[in-house]
């Protein structure tokens, strides 16, 4: 397998991965475009951004700024770096989840601490710690490879890591990045070897967990229910999702026009990041959604490419971050477009590389530098260079 990757004509391995790149870029562009649609409103209304139109607008594009110049440093980045700083990483991402909870450090927004206020713009450990969970996870695999048959060694330490992280994360709470995380670590531990049976099992236990959760927490069963027959109570528990499906109602086929949106109007809550996806709905239609969806499929599909390619060339750290970035893009955007159509519960959850958020933004552009150089990587490999 390795020599007939070695073997592909030069032509093929001396090009850039476009569909890759083009489908990140369309994605980051397109959410420019569609949080400034979708924030005009609200800005020009709100008193803290001094009723300036173009106030999330402004702090996007500097996000999206920041996001691209962290992209390319860590595109200089080889993956040996990554993989040797993986565990220091995950480290830092705890502690700053720690750090969050802290009374009198961490910024509670509408009941939910998560942020940490640095008088510019506030960081979201918990959209760091998706990529640091990535790093880590492919870096324990690997390291694991040998004994992952073995119930004690391979699987409850890291069983034990993502507990502590997920009693953080429910802390704060905030369960949809809980949901993500562990979907990362347990896809990357399915891809490393861990036995069908061991992950069926975790499967099973993780619903179980989630469905304990659920009937214990009175908020979350309101979040179910209103999710099951929003109608039933529209202007309370199911007020947002019922305006989501009238945006979506609303933009039929091709949608009403770009800024024409009435539901971004102060009736659909966090219209410029969780529910970004209702507003393309409404102003550009079906078609603008299923644009979405396919750009989503592409930039996934070619992780799990890359990660097969890395397979071929016998590197697996690396066929296990490429992966890992395609399960986090997949899983979250799902869940994300899920949850604005219907199919799942209220979460907050942003949709990725579109959604207002710079920390988001910041951990999706590097995540997506980190593919990319997995990708240049193997083409080094191919054409007979070094790295």
């Amino acid at each position: 397998m390795m020599l007939s990757a070695l073997d592909m004509p030069r032509r093929q391995v001396a090009e850039i991965d476009h569909a890759l790149l083009w489908s990140a870029l369309v994605l980051l562009l397109g959410g420019l475009v569609m949080v400034y649609s979708a924030s005009i409103a609200i800005a020009e209304a709100g008193r803290f951004t001094n009723h300036q139109p173009g106030y999330y607008l402004i702090r996007h594009a500097i996000f999206l700024c920041i996001g691209l110049v962290a992209g390319a440093v860590a595109f200089q980045l080889p993956l040996t770096t990554w993989q040797k700083y993986a565990p220091i990483l995950f480290m830092v991402g705890v502690v700053l989840l720690a750090i969050v909870l802290i009374p009198g450090i961490g910024r509670d927004v509408n009941g939910a601490r998560r942020w940490l206020p640095l008088g510019f713009a506030n960081l979201q450990p918990s959209e760091l710690m998706k990529l640091f969970a990535v790093l880590y996870a492919a870096d324990y695999t690997i390291r694991k490879i040998n004994v992952m048959h073995d119930l004690k060694q391979a699987f409850l330490p890291m069983f034990g890591a993502m507990a502590l992280v997920g009693i953080l994360l429910l802390k704060e709470p905030d369960f949809g990045a809980f949901v993500v995380i562990i979907s990362i670590a347990m896809g990357i531990l399915f891809l490393g070897g861990l036995k069908a049976r061991m992950f069926a099992l975790l499967i099973i236990g993780l619903l179980i967990a989630f469905a304990i959760m659920i009937i214990v927490s009175p908020y979350r069963r309101d979040r179910i229910f209103g999710f099951m027959d929003p109608w039933a109570d529209a202007f309370g528990r199911g007020y947002q999702l019922s305006h989501s499906l009238i945006a979506f109602g609303r933009g039929e086929l091709f949608g009403v026009g770009l800024g024409a949106s009435v539901e971004k109007l102060f009736y659909l809550p966090e219209a410029h990041t969780d529910f970004l996806l209702a507003v393309i709905g409404e102003e550009l239609g079906f078609v603008g959604v299923l644009t979405v969806i396919l750009l989503f499929a592409v930039l996934v599909q070619r992780a799990f490419a890359i990660g097969r390619q890395c397979v071929q060339l016998d590197r697996l750290y690396p066929a296990l971050v490429a992966m890992g970035i395609g399960i986090w893009m997949g899983v979250q955007s799902f869940i994300n477009m899920g949850v604005n159509v219907g199919l799942l519960p209220t979460k907050g959850l942003t949709l990725p590389l579109m959604s207002f958020g710079g920390s988001g933004i910041l951990a999706n552009c590097v995540a997506l530098a980190i593919l990319l150089r997995v990708d240049w990587e193997n083409r080094q490999l191919m054409r007979g260079g070094k790295l």
